[in-house]
């Protein structure tokens, strides 16, 4: 007897669709998969076999060979355990065998029967509706971000029997549905405010710019001066998620795991700081299984590396793609994968080794040699892909003592959010959507400046000694700093101050 389920894997963030077909025939007890499974699906005869017994239902003792299609791509994890399940059920009992043709189904078994979660059921979700079935069964545990993919009924299942009852005797799952407007309306406020922030106000601005900007960010101070304070509090200062970046961000959540059992999207920007100790495979992605890294982990958010300098140097230097490409790509034996790793880059280090070099109130132990070492341990090539380089000295008492509290994070956001609405306007026809995306020639094109303002560029690049790759930096910050003042026309003030935060470029 031979019967056919649906189910869905993940390669990458996406998913594609494998039809699950189980064959019994006469002769001696056997349980075969074929269709290159890996151990994670070949174990699952031993779930299949257990679940289906406590379940109440036989178990054939025959000859049982089940086919994952295509069978030229490797097939990994525990999703299949439920549609291999119902596969064997419907070759035996009266199953519905139309319903099982519109219907995809994924879960992992648990051996007294339970449907437990799975990863990667959001793109699984989006696969089934865009290939035009009717519903997909999903583990209860990832029902909410299924729901989230509209034009498929999608129905939580608890336990395999349950199943089972709605292909024999009918609807006894109800399908569920989300309210999207739930999810982007204001009540989601981060728990991090610069409103916390006293004192600073020139890195405050700094990162003002480069949220409205989308620059990559360089904090420069000694120990205990804000820069991680400052580094969390970014994220409550960029604009919104759009829906299209929620879903593209929660996809790599779902693949990954991390989402839970009450979360059905990632509503806000990903904020991910790794310890310096991490690896590159950690950082970027990879792994026998290729899986997703911080770096797509914090896609569509920031990526803050504190401690810049203590990071091993070929980790850091693998940054250098996905900054430049906006994603990462994996290449293996078996197959190359791409992962979205569109993020901005906030980095925090010491000016030293000691870390009280220019220090006020603290002697500095480091000569000019230790100095030079330290610094060198961040590349030229990764240097230039940071756009600001912002001083965070330590605060003053005054600062610290005082009762006035500093803007609120939401008035910022307001201002970021339209100069990006600038920023999206003018370059509706190009692929890229801020002005840390721009190339020479829009540079060019978008940056034009007067006479008074390239004399002043002439003076701070020969007389400050900023070093040639300033240029278009500063060009590109002080079209941000014009689009916060609503001004169409880059303005010296702007020039002078884009100036200020290229520090690091000075002789």
């Amino acid at each position: 007897m031979l019967a056919k389920t649906l189910c869905s894997a993940v390669i990458g963030i996406d998913a594609y669709l494998v039809e699950v077909e189980v064959d019994i025939t006469s002769g001696l007890p056997a349980f075969t998969t074929v269709g290159l499974p890996e151990a994670a699906v070949k174990e699952s005869r031993e779930r299949v076999k257990s679940a289906i017994q406590n379940s109440g239902y036989r178990f054939p003792e025959d000859r049982i060979t089940v086919n994952l299609a295509p069978a030229n791509i490797k097939k990994d994890g525990t999703g299949f355990d439920l549609p291999i399940a119902i596969g064997i059920l419907a070759a035996t009992h009266d199953l519905d065998r139309e319903g099982l043709a519109q219907h995809l189904m994924l879960g992992e078994l648990s051996l007294d029967g339970r449907v437990k979660p799975v990863a990667g059921a959001l793109p699984m979700a989006l696969a089934a509706s865009q290939a035009g079935y009717d519903g997909i069964i999903v583990p209860r545990a990832n029902s909410l971000e299924a729901a989230v993919v509209q034009g498929i009924n999608v129905y939580p299942a608890e336990t395999l029997s349950q199943i089972v009852e709605y292909f024999m005797n009918g609807p006894m799952m109800e399908a569920i549905h989300t309210d999207m407007d739930s999810f982007f309306g204001d009540n989601h406020p981060n728990a991090e405010n610069f409103i916390d922030v006293v004192g600073q106000e020139h890195a405050k601005r700094a990162l003002e710019v480069a949220a409205a900007g989308g620059h990559n960010v360089l904090m420069i101070g000694p120990p205990g001066s804000g820069k991680t304070m400052l580094a969390r509090r970014l994220p409550s200062i960029l604009p919104s998620l759009s829906f299209e970046e929620a879903i593209e961000t929660t996809k790599i959540y779902s693949v990954v795991g991390r989402l839970n059992q009450n979360q059905a999207l990632v509503v806000d920007r990903p904020f991910r700081a790794p310890h310096h100790t991490i690896s590159d495979a950690g950082l970027i992605g990879g792994g026998h299984v290729p899986r997703p890294g911080e770096v797509s982990l914090a896609h569509n958010g920031v990526l803050f590396l504190d401690e810049l300098p203590e990071f091993k140097k070929h980790v850091l230097e693998v940054l250098r793609q996905p900054l430049e490409d906006r994603s990462v790509t994996i290449a293996r034996a078996a197959s190359t994968l791409a992962y979205p790793a569109a993020f901005m880059l906030v980095a925090a280090m010491n000016p030293c080794p000691c870390g009280y070099l220019g220090d006020a109130t603290h002697a500095c132990r480091c000569d000019v040699r230790q100095v030079h070492r330290y610094r060198s341990k961040v590349s030229g090539p990764l240097m230039d892909r940071i756009d600001i380089h912002v001083e965070v000295p330590a605060v003053a008492f005054r600062d610290l003592t005082k009762a006035t509290p500093g803007e609120d994070s939401t008035q910022i956001r307001r201002r970021v959010t339209a100069a990006r609405g600038l920023q999206h306007a003018r370059f509706k026809r190009a692929r890229i959507h801020s002005n840390a995306q721009m190339n020479s020639r829009q540079i060019k094109t978008h940056c034009p400046i007067n006479r008074e303002s390239a004399v002043l560029l002439e003076a701070a690049i020969e007389k400050l000694g900023l070093s040639a790759r300033a240029y278009n930096r500063i060009l590109k910050i002080a079209r941000t700093i014009a689009d916060l003042a609503g001004k169409q026309k880059i303005e010296t003030n702007h020039i002078a101050e884009a100036i200020q935060y290229r520090n690091l470029d000075r002789a």
